[in-house]
């Protein structure tokens, strides 16, 4: 199966800027502090336990995400994403990965998923796309169908902290 979208790999560099006909998102989250709080999120991130806490369905034909793994994310068990990784990296500071739609897929364009170590220690997802509607309802779905994807990556960075730096116990 061939991507439904031309500009692959796109969101290597951010994602910006963005191809022509297709809409960005970026969001960015604060995980928390640390090599600790870093290498819990970039294990959940490279091997779908975000996606997968998230209450999302998740079939992958691999254990970790790495380019040309082909990836199906289904919603509330009715609306079936099928996917593929495009590119990973995983460095000392720098870890993530992104998956461009297949036929079938509600939308078209491209998904990275990055959590970064700063500097100062500080542990970020951030969440960088560009799509347009592939489907009927997705089109149809207007400003909702954005509403959604910005309300999914905002999710992806609370169930990212909550794996990666959970409240101290008593």
């Amino acid at each position: 199966m061939s991507f439904t979208y031309e500009d692959v790999g796109a969101t290597r560099d951010g994602g910006v800027p963005c191809p022509p006909g297709f809409r960005s998102l970026r969001e960015r989250t604060r995980i928390g502090e640390g090599e600790e709080v870093f290498r819990r999120a970039a294990e959940a991130l490279m091997t779908w336990r975000m996606h997968r806490e998230m209450g999302v369905g998740v079939t992958a034909s691999a254990e970790r995400a790495a380019p040309d793994v082909d990836v199906t994310v289904t919603l509330a068990g009715i609306v079936r994403a099928p996917c593929r990784v495009v590119w990973a990296v995983e460095q000392t500071r720098h870890v993530g990965w992104a998956y461009g739609t297949l036929p079938g897929h509600p939308e078209s364009g491209e998904e990275a998923f990055v959590v970064n170590r700063t500097g100062d220690g500080t542990v970020w997802l951030t969440v960088t796309a560009f799509s347009r509607p592939a489907k009927w309802y997705a089109k149809a779905g207007g400003p909702a169908t954005r509403g959604f994807q910005h309300a999914y990556a905002r999710r992806c960075g609370v169930v990212l902290r909550r794996i990666a730096d959970p409240p101290a116990g008593p």
